[in-house]
């Protein structure tokens, strides 16, 4: 996909350079926020780079000052004429979709990095979390602010909380502060903060750079580090030292091995 297949009207778009899928959040008014079309946009187009093999890294992106507000909460109040069973039903189903979606990242065969411009709030910081890579302006802030409205940001906290240490995660959600992206890298939600005129250069060069690696070797060591990360450890060493054997008998891996004694650049395998 070009960039001149871009639908400009769409609430997601995507155009593609280099091996590298981008899909940037259209909703610059509305400050991007992850109604549900949005979630069903995402979940549709991480399926098609999923299942395409010349897309071999993803940069979720936004237009405009914000990165994303979040839910839409016109989407998740009661509507007119809607009894609370109703509500209840539908707001179910907007937070399962974006579980769906959160999880579809984790479980993409492909690296995903998240591209932040400006403010990620609340399931909109979740979406950074989600992501295996993060690089943001200087000038973007992080929050969970459900707290402010009388509630409190349980869902967000399923992934930022396993990004950052527990008592950052409180900070955030007990606060309902925004927090820097200096902050961010400190706690270990994003991994570094740029000038944001060089946002788009760094964020390029690092989905490239992983664009020339092995697929093969993405797709299988992504899904290991997951399984393993949360196992007793006597289990991760267990589980991590089959995985290590499978990575370094694969095809692509002896072909590493050969390129680094011939002093040659690797060719990859298909994805």
């Amino acid at each position: 996909m070009s960039d001149a297949a871009a639908n400009n009207d769409a609430p997601l778009m995507e155009s593609s350079h280099n091996n590298v899928r981008w899909m940037t959040l259209n909703r610059e008014k509305q400050r991007n926020p992850l109604s549900l079309q949005m979630l069903n946009a995402l979940i549709d187009a991480l399926d098609r780079a999923n299942n395409d093999p010349d897309v071999r890294a993803i940069v979720i992106a936004a237009r405009g000052p914000v990165f994303s507000a979040g839910h839409d909460l016109r989407e998740m109040s009661k509507q007119e004429g809607e009894d609370r069973s109703a509500q209840l039903q539908r707001m179910r189903l907007i937070l399962d979709t974006c579980s769906r979606m959160m999880l579809g990242i984790v479980n993409s065969p492909k690296a995903i990095i998240a591209c932040v411009q400006g403010t990620a709030t609340a399931a909109g910081c979740q979406l950074v979390s989600a992501c295996d890579l993060a690089v943001s302006a200087d000038t973007a802030s992080f929050c969970t602010p459900g707290v402010n409205m009388g509630g409190f940001c349980t869902t967000p906290l399923v992934g930022i909380g396993r990004n950052v240490h527990r008592k950052h995660a409180m900070a955030m959600a007990l606060t309902g502060d925004a927090f820097s992206a200096e902050d961010a890298v400190r706690f270990g939600l994003i991994n570094e903060c740029v000038p944001a005129d060089q946002l788009l250069e760094r964020t390029t060069a690092l989905a490239e750079r992983i664009a020339a690696k092995s697929a093969q070797g993405i797709r299988h060591g992504k899904a290991d580090f997951y399984r393993q990360v949360d196992m007793p450890i006597e289990d991760a060493f267990a589980y991590a030292n089959e995985a290590m054997v499978r990575a370094m008998t694969s095809e692509d891996a002896e072909e590493g091995k050969a390129a680094f004694f011939e002093k040659r650049p690797p060719v990859w395998g298909d994805a």
